[in-house]
This record gives structure tokens, C-alpha cells and sequence, in this order.
């Protein structure tokens, strides 16, 4: 089999995965070395506290991989999105793949699939399991696509591979990517996803990594890219103020009505109801503002790389 000449990099996030790292490399390495005649692979080290680095060194040197591996260690622990961002900034690929985690619940034949699909002429495509779901997982991307200010949709992905170009337009768009999926699937290039059947229905439910960094990620991505928090805001700023219209009619009304309220709960009630259709109605133009200033925060480097370790030099 004639094998691919373009560069391939693997960028995986890598945190606290001592007991998954080695299965990862059994599957995914041999597949690679089979299919592209070059390859590097970039592993993200966000603050492992176990042996998860110490194994991906022994299983190299044991293996003698030839191919180029460098381990990015962070400076100190910062989250999915920050650390993959540098391992993709580092990768040098004409395609890069992105693992968010070392959980292989999949053929590792599906890495070829999505490479033959980006040929077709997509710049991203994502895997997906068809298995299980967490409800709060369901929830999020329901809210989420619907809240969003873009048209694309988000939805569960395994890994990623994207194409040089791909990177080169989020980079254009801002140094720091807060939410890669997101920004992905609004970059205006095309994007595709191959779903795949899982070797168990509940296995992204049952693992705990793969959920581990997402409820930060998701109160992020809500204020980001969507304008959930402004609705809402509104919504509270409208009902508050039906209800100071409704109360100024009351008291309108009041003038032609013989049975008298408790004296001074009228104004009362309707100071109040004004007042807090002032201050919802000032929170939504605040988070406006907040979100025009996000947009400019978007464009500053968001991590903080300590070293960059070659295991094999390649």
C-alpha cells in the first residue's frame, strides 16, 4: 500500500490518563505509521500528576517510534482548550488531528475515514459516537445552538482532523480560541462529520475524563458565542416592565374604584416593579458591552507553555 506523503500531526491532550495512554498508542500509532509516510505527534502535558508522561517516554523508547514526538509541558494546569490550543500553535502538519482525550471507544480504522472525507474537499471533519449521551450534555447543546449568534451547529465530537487552511483562518481570527468546536464550525469553511458506532453505548457516559473539563467549558462557550445571558436578561427586563404597566393601570383605575387598597401599596408596588425593570434593563446593555469587550479579549494569548520536550527528534 502506497502510503500518504502529506505531514500529519497529532496534537493529544494529555491529564492524569496513566491507565488509557498506552491503549491510545497501541491503537492509534499503527494505524498512522501504516497510512502517512510522516507523521509527528504532539502531546499536551496540562499538569499530569500521575505517570502518564513517564509511560508515553517508555512506551516510545520500548516501541523505538521514529516518528516526531514532542510533549508540550504547561506551565501548570489550564484546562482543555487553553492547552490544545498550544499543541496546535506547535504542530507543523498539513493536517492536524485533534485528540481532546485518550478514551479510544472506536475502530481505529476511523482515522483513515475522516482523513478520505477531508479530501473530498471538507477543511474539518469530526467523529462522533452514536452511543449515549449525558442529559447534560443534551441540554447544553440544545440551549447553545439555539442561543447561538452563528448558524452552525455544534454537537458531540470523539476527534477532529483539519486541514492546515482550517487553522489558518481561526488564527486570523484571533490567537486564542476559547471554544475550538465552536469557532470550527463558524469559521466559514466546510466542515463534515462521520458518526460511528461505539464498541459500547455507555461508554462516553461512563468515562469520567472525557466529562472532566466540561462544565466550565460549557458556562464559557455560553457567554463567548452565544447571547443566552442577553435574552435573559431581557426577558426578565420585559416582564418587569408588563408588570409596571400593569401596575400603572391599576392605579389608573384605581381613581374609579371604590374599594381603596392599604394605603401607599400602589406607588410601592409600582416603584418597585419600575426599579427593576432599570436595573435588568442596564444589566442587558452591561452584557452587551461585556460581550463587545470579549470579542477584543478573544484576540490575546490565553497560555502559558513551561518547556517542550523532544522524546524522538524525528
Amino acid at each position: 500500500m502506497q502510503k500518504e506523503k502529506k505531514f500529519i500531526s497529532l496534537v493529544v491532550y494529555l491529564h492524569d490518563v496513566e491507565d488509557y495512554i498506552e491503549y491510545f498508542l497501541d491503537k492509534i500509532l499503527p494505524v498512522c505509521d501504516s497510512h502517512f509516510q510522516e507523521f509527528e505527534m504532539v502531546c499536551v502535558d496540562d499538569g499530569c500528576t500521575d505517570d502518564t508522561v513517564e509511560k508515553l517516554r517508555t512506551y516510545i523508547e520500548k516501541n523505538q517510534i521514529k516518528a516526531m514526538v514532542n510533549v508540550v509541558h504547561m506551565s501548570f494546569f489550564q484546562g482543555l482548550e487553553s492547552s490544545m490550543n498550544a499543541g496546535r500553535d506547535i504542530a507543523i502538519g498539513d493536517f492536524v488531528y485533534e485528540f481532546d482525550d485518550v478514551f479510544v471507544d472506536y475502530e481505529p480504522e476511523l482515522l483513515i475515514q475522516v482523513y478520505e472525507k477531508l479530501l473530498e474537499g471538507n477543511d474539518i471533519v469530526a467523529a462522533r459516537s452514536k452511543g449515549k449521551l449525558r442529559l447534560s450534555s443534551k441540554l447544553f447543546y440544545a440551549l447553545y445552538n439555539s442561543t447561538s449568534r452563528a448558524k452552525g451547529k455544534i454537537g458531540p465530537e470523539t476527534f477532529r482532523i483539519v486541514s492546515r487552511r482550517a487553522i489558518n483562518r481561526i488564527k486570523s481570527m484571533g490567537q486564542y480560541i476559547p471554544y475550538r468546536k465552536a469557532v470550527y464550525m463558524n469559521c466559514g469553511l466546510k466542515n463534515d462529520t462521520i458518526a460511528y458506532e461505539s464498541k459500547d453505548k455507555d461508554a462516553r457516559v461512563k468515562n469520567k475524563i472525557v466529562a472532566k473539563e466540561r462544565t466550565t467549558l460549557a458556562l464559557d462557550s455560553f457567554i463567548y458565542f452565544t447571547n443566552a445571558m442577553e435574552k435573559t436578561s431581557a426577558v426578565i427586563s420585559g416582564l418587569f416592565l408588563f408588570l409596571t404597566v400593569g401596575m400603572g393601570m391599576y392605579v389608573i383605575s384605581d381613581f374609579f374604584n371604590s374599594n381603596k387598597p392599604v394605603e401607599g401599596w400602589l406607588s410601592t408596588m409600582s416603584f418597585l416593579a419600575l426599579g427593576f425593570f432599570g436595573v435588568f434593563a442596564l444589566l442587558t446593555i452591561i452584557l452587551k458591552y461585556m460581550s463587545v469587550m470579549l470579542n477584543l479579549i478573544f484576540r490575546q494569548q490565553r497560555y502559558l507553555v513551561a518547556e517542550i520536550e523532544k522524546v524522538v527528534k524525528g
